[in-house]
């Protein structure tokens, strides 16, 4: 079963009750005129077990220690959102699988070979998805990125994957002045959201995998806690790009991060992708995708499955 997005922008009090979280408005609660057994029934309640990912974007939700220890339980995404909605944090649980030890000894001893050869897969499909959101959304031409994608070796040593970025960003987004910044013009704000949201989800894979989160196939920098999700959503981002193309496509006006554009981008666990020749949430893809990373560190696998757009 996919598990479920919940966002919260509004002051609420978040409780457990009978593994339920209890969602209660503080105007009801603080309310002494109302009587108790209308606060009782104005109570939403949600099963945690079928929670995937929670994102708080308010500084004035009230949660308890209760509830974070069962959202982490039960292997749910925690992500904390900035002054300007933007995520800023992510809490995963610390177990996430059984064998947990003997996966991280096998992770940390994976060869400087095999983790290139990881990279090599993980670039090489990330370019074949960018080529067909170009061509699907733009209409461009994409022969280049078939050619890049190919001819992508051990490690990446070439860099390809910039030069067709490069290539990709140039023709996707045909609006003056964009390139893709993190601090750059709309839609770099859709897309920044959208990739925190995809990050926390392949994050919270990778744990349920039993994998470090931390150490990178690719990405080593010092400060980031998250180099293997960073590593692993890689061929992902063309779904997020993809969304965000239909956002602009609409003509809505995506200057500012509404709470009508943030509920499109927390589509993203649930959006339909392909792998392994079956249709699967995005959520689900990922899991895969994790699993299947372990099985390459195991020695069980030669090949990360990927989805194809």
């Amino acid at each position: 079963m996919i598990k479920k997005t919940f966002y919260f922008g509004n002051p609420v009090y978040l409780s457990l009750k009978n593994a339920q979280l209890v969602i209660k408005l503080p105007e009801i609660v603080k309310n002494n005129t109302l009587p108790e057994g209308f606060k009782q029934t104005s109570e939403v309640t949600k099963p945690i077990e079928d929670i995937g990912v929670v994102v708080l974007d308010n500084k004035q939700i009230t949660v308890t220690s209760g509830v974070l220890e069962t959202l982490l339980e039960n292997n749910c995404a925690i992500i904390t959102c900035d002054s300007k909605s933007m995520p800023v944090g992510l809490m995963l649980p610390l177990y996430g699988n059984t064998t947990q030890n003997e996966r991280f000894r096998q992770q940390l001893d994976a060869s400087l070979p095999l983790t290139k050869q990881l990279w090599q897969q993980t670039i090489r499909a990330k370019i074949e998805n960018q080529a067909v959101v170009l061509s699907e959304c733009a209409g461009e031409e994409i022969k280049c990125m078939k050619v890049w994608a190919a001819d992508v070796k051990s490690g990446d040593l070439d860099n390809l994957e910039a030069r067709a970025a490069a290539y990709y960003w140039k023709n996707l987004f045909k609006i003056e002045g964009f390139t893709r910044d993190r601090e750059g013009i709309p839609p770099n704000n859709l897309l920044n959201y959208g990739y925190a949201i995809l990050r926390a989800v392949v994050a919270r894979g990778l744990v349920i995998s039993g994998l470090l989160p931390t150490l990178g196939i690719h990405h080593h920098n010092r400060y980031n806690a998250y180099c293997l999700a960073d590593d692993i959503m890689e061929p992902y981002r063309p779904y997020v790009d993809r969304l965000v193309y239909g956002m602009v496509k609409k003509g809505l006006n995506y200057t500012e991060l509404t709470k009508e554009l943030k509920a499109q981008l927390l589509t993203i666990p649930t959006l339909e992708t392909n792998i392994s020749g079956k249709r699967s949430p995005l959520m689900v893809a990922v899991g895969q995708t994790t699993a299947s990373l372990y099985k390459c560190f195991s020695g069980e696998l030669r090949r990360i499955f990927y989805p194809e757009m």
